[in-house]
């Protein structure tokens, strides 16, 4: 890479507590870089999210090198973009976004991030069929990555039923008859995991995505929001004896990959998951946030 230093940013709604600009100037710190990160927050700015592109547009005349996209803009910043890698383009989702040489272009690191953390999380989980919540732009990135481990039958829910089948039918073309459905929450009585991908239990987003008696003890459950980092999902599971992974891992893991499309550096993965440990120790203070 050409640039000494870098400026980049998230854009989305409810950021304020976002641990991304921590955890990437901590990162370039390591790499005696300078690196500064800056949140856009739709709600503080009092922007719809309609109008990402706008921000995009200000964002590079402004010269940051690159933006992470969280939720409401994973699909609707797509197109304002030149160029989407292919893993983008075949999700239909955008949390990564590479300004360079005039040009922006779209990534998706959900899909490796989420892979590396379950992976890490439950290795040896069991993978028969698995019940996902939400089919926006964080459950699609999900569900790619829960086929590409192997899960053999994913059932996608969603509070707009239409959206969940779309899901279900793009992940059919890329993956097989018979690999995913749409179904309802209810179907996790008889599914080996639980995959929560929608906001609730964010702290603007109180409460419990399914109804707690539909869980039982034989179930895994993994979860994508990491602020907080315990939600009342994931306590609820625990309690009843549930294997569990929180949603840091994919934070960490998805933070990392877009480190290395900003700056061509190779991040310190490890370093970087001890940082999150930090930043999320019980002392601090505790607020809502999605991984982003």
């Amino acid at each position: 890479m050409s640039s000494s230093s870098y400026l980049t940013g998230l854009i989305g709604s409810g950021i304020g507590p976002s641990l991304s600009p921590a955890l990437h100037e901590r990162e370039a710190a390591r790499h005696g870089v300078p690196l500064l990160y800056r949140t856009l927050d739709l709600d503080v700015l009092g922007t719809p999210p309609e109008e990402v592109g706008e921000l995009l547009r200000a964002a590079r005349l402004l010269g940051f090198d690159g933006l992470n996209i969280t939720h409401p803009c994973k699909q609707l910043v797509i197109e304002h973009l030149d160029e989407l890698a292919p893993e983008a383009a075949e999700l239909g989702a955008v949390n990564t976004v590479v300004l360079r040489d005039g040009r922006a272009v779209g990534h998706n690191t959900d899909v490796t991030g989420f892979a590396k953390a379950f992976a890490r999380g439950l290795p040896d989980a069991s993978t028969g069929h698995v019940v996902q919540l939400g089919a926006g732009g964080a459950g699609a990135a999900v569900a790619h990555a829960l086929l590409n481990l192997g899960v053999d039958r994913l059932t996608v829910c969603d509070t707009d039923p239409a959206r969940a089948t779309a899901l279900a039918d793009a992940l059919t073309t890329r993956f097989g008859a018979g690999r995913a459905d749409a179904g309802r929450p209810a179907d996790v009585s008889t599914a080996d995991g639980l995959v929560h991908a929608t906001p609730t239990g964010m702290a603007a987003h109180p409460g419990l995505p399914l109804p707690a008696e539909l869980l039982r003890p034989e179930l895994w459950v993994a979860e994508v929001v990491y602020r907080p980092l315990h939600t009342q999902l994931l306590d609820i599971a625990a309690e009843l004896g549930c294997r569990t992974v929180d949603g840091g891992g994919m934070a960490v893991f998805q933070a990392a990959d877009a480190f290395r499309l900003f700056t061509g550096l190779e991040p310190h993965t490890e370093a970087m998951l001890a940082d999150f440990a930090q930043l999320t120790e019980p002392a601090a203070p505790f607020a809502g946030g999605r991984h982003g």
